[in-house]
């Protein structure tokens, strides 16, 4: 990899930047101080409460989170693999009022946006200025035939999202299935071609669950179903892992996008293959979070993602309204720390536009993600990004890219990035 670690968090840190306003930047609210509604406590939404706050007291921010607790999906794979509990990814809100910031626990059910105000689930009207949605993803589950009834019978599980409790997050049902396996059992996982969430995930997961399987169950075989044509994110480096750590235990097969699942017989169909399981694991097409559909803010041609302004994350369809994280459109990943520093360049920019500046037009975003490949390896993948208004994208800049192997230096890196972006957003 040609980017040191070093100058890689120095183009991270520069992406604290916003960039020029879009057509409604600069309204100004109906009356005295600005009023910031913010729905989803992730590395989005927590982050763009919090770094609104530290740059301008002066901004009243409401916070809406269904959730008591923030449920992780990164680390979750180290819980199957045995590495960590769940009890270490769930993250708490208990700092964020210090900030400044008005927790409400509810689930915002009506958006708006004529008069500019949200409803929740307990009754109430927020009243916003401007409103920022972080909802994370929801799933296309009707283009698998089988899978809702597979997820209600507990048979098909994603894990690709968590909570509201450790005892029936997805993760640690997967676990408890993991465990009651036999040995010799396949365990079947299945990933979409991206855009999705963290499209390494389901890669690192096979490296997590063969070192379980070595440990414990050394007969199993793991199978991924693949939609993607290879792997999708560090493919050299995952390679040589599991010919190196996982010889024989781990069959990728490409093109192998699954469209049927059968929880009774346990068999999982593909575009070409039916293929056997004593576990099941598939992580579904992917689409921004529900409350975009109902802001109208899901307005790309396939009303799946949304588009934003790169400067501003305000959406072009609807204003006064910015998007952040998984559910934005763009040529960006969607990872924890692309969310992170989203919601830094929305918190610059609306803090400008709130003060009669103009935000930076070449706003940065940093963009890293390790891979653990075994209890003692892991590898990055590190890139930085530049908004370009006149092509209205974000270009990536010489440099960087993905490692081809994994190391014990790296994995420590890796867990010190996750105790960093946690703490970065919620402490």
């Amino acid at each position: 990899m040609t980017m040191q670690r070093r100058d890689f968090l120095k183009f991270a840190g520069a992406s604290l930047a916003g960039a020029l306003a879009s057509a409604s930047a600069h309204a100004k609210p109906s009356s005295g101080r600005p009023h910031i509604v913010i729905v989803g406590a992730g590395f989005g939404g927590a982050t763009c409460a919090k770094y609104i706050r530290m740059w301008d007291p002066t901004i009243k921010v409401t916070l809406i989170e269904s959730n008591a607790q923030y449920f992780s999906c990164p680390m979750t794979n180290w819980v199957l693999g045995g590495l960590r509990t769940m009890e270490e990814t769930v993250q708490s809100y208990k700092n964020l009022p210090g900030y400044g910031i008005n927790m409400v626990h509810d689930t915002v059910i009506g958006v708006d946006t004529d008069k500019r105000s949200v409803t929740t689930k307990d009754g109430k009207k927020i009243a916003y200025d401007r409103l920022v949605l972080a909802p994370g993803i929801e799933f296309m589950t009707d283009l698998i035939e089988g899978y809702a009834e597979g997820e209600a019978a507990g048979k098909v599980l994603h894990a690709w999202k968590q909570g509201p409790t450790l005892a029936t997050s997805q993760a640690t049902l997967l676990k408890k299935q993991l465990e009651a396996m036999p040995d010799g059992g396949v365990f079947v996982i299945a990933s979409p071609p991206p855009p999705g969430r963290c499209v390494s995930g389901p890669y690192e997961r096979a490296c997590m669950v063969a070192h379980y399987f070595k440990q414990h169950k050394p007969k199993s075989k793991i199978i991924m179903l693949d939609g993607h044509f290879d792997v999708v994110s560090k493919g050299p480096m995952f390679k040589k892992a599991w010919k190196k750590y996982y010889a024989g235990m781990i069959d990728h097969r490409p093109y192998n996008l699954v469209t049927k699942v059968d929880h009774k017989s346990m068999i999982v169909t593909s575009e070409f293959e039916d293929v056997k399981a004593d576990v099941i694991n598939i992580v579904p097409k992917q689409r921004a979070g529900a409350i975009c559909k109902l802001a109208g803010v899901r307005a790309d041609s396939a009303g799946v993602w949304c588009p934003v302004n790169g400067i501003t994350y305000e959406s072009p369809k609807v204003p006064f309204v910015h998007v952040l994280g998984d559910s934005v459109a763009s040529n960006m990943p969607k990872s924890a720390h692309v969310s992170n520093n989203q919601a830094k360049i929305c918190a610059a920019a609306l803090v400008e536009m709130y003060n009669d500046r103009e935000p930076n037009s070449y706003p940065i975003i940093g963009s890293t993600s390790y891979s653990a490949t075994s209890d003692h390896t892991s590898g990055p993948i590190a890139v930085v990004m530049r908004y370009d208004p006149d092509k209205e994208a974000y270009i990536r800049q010489p440099g960087g890219g993905a490692s081809e192997d994994s190391d014990e230096i790296n994995f420590e890196y890796n867990k010190t990035w996750f105790d960093h972006i946690w703490a970065d957003t919620f402490a």
